[in-house]
């Protein structure tokens, strides 16, 4: 069994990126793996101030849902982001969050595998290549970690457009097989 952490980044109520996360979720689960996934909608996170006193602290001085979600991902073995394309790149309550968490830089961290969800209105592969750089920019800082996995769904704009679509069951079986 592995602890499991998937967070999605979508905002929006019915976002295709956060299906796939619950499809992922599904099947992780179905492996009997522990899992729990984070949805940033509601968390209160402020912009990194480039102090640097978290490569010091092990934590972030800033008082609000980062320190928490830190915590979570330390121990995970696995962490799969889930985010829309937006102008050809992640969500940027994403890379706010992915810049928050530098104070894991100097820690100890469990996680192995590293999966990337992502949906877009444009459905060429080119699409989601800018933030698969932009994760693996993150895992490249933890280097007993890897890009074990990428999820791109194209051609969805809409809310719950993703409905029917065959990703979702890629996303189940990638979740299943974590």
């Amino acid at each position: 069994m592995k602890r499991v952490i998937v967070i999605s980044t979508s905002l929006r109520h019915g976002s295709n990126s956060d299906q796939l996360a619950d499809k992922f979720v599904e099947g992780a689960l179905s492996a009997g793996n522990d899992v729990e996934k984070i949805s940033l909608t509601g968390k209160d996170i402020q912009f990194c101030k480039g102090c640097l006193a978290c490569q010091k602290l092990g934590r972030c001085v800033i008082n609000d849902d980062v320190n928490d979600i830190m915590a979570k991902v330390l121990e995970a073995d696995v962490v799969a982001w889930a985010t829309p394309i937006y102008y050809y790149e992640m969500s940027g309550q994403m890379k706010t969050l992915i810049d928050r968490m530098n104070a894991m830089y100097p820690l100890d961290y469990k996680f192995r595998d590293v999966y990337l969800l992502t949906t877009a209105a444009e459905d060429e592969e080119f699409v989601p290549k800018r933030a698969e750089a932009g994760l693996e920019g993150w895992i490249e800082c933890y280097p007993k970690s890897r890009l074990a996995g990428t999820l791109f769904c194209g051609g969805v704009n809409n809310p719950n457009e993703i409905e029917g679509n065959n990703k979702l069951q890629d996303a189940f079986e990638m979740g299943k097989n974590v």
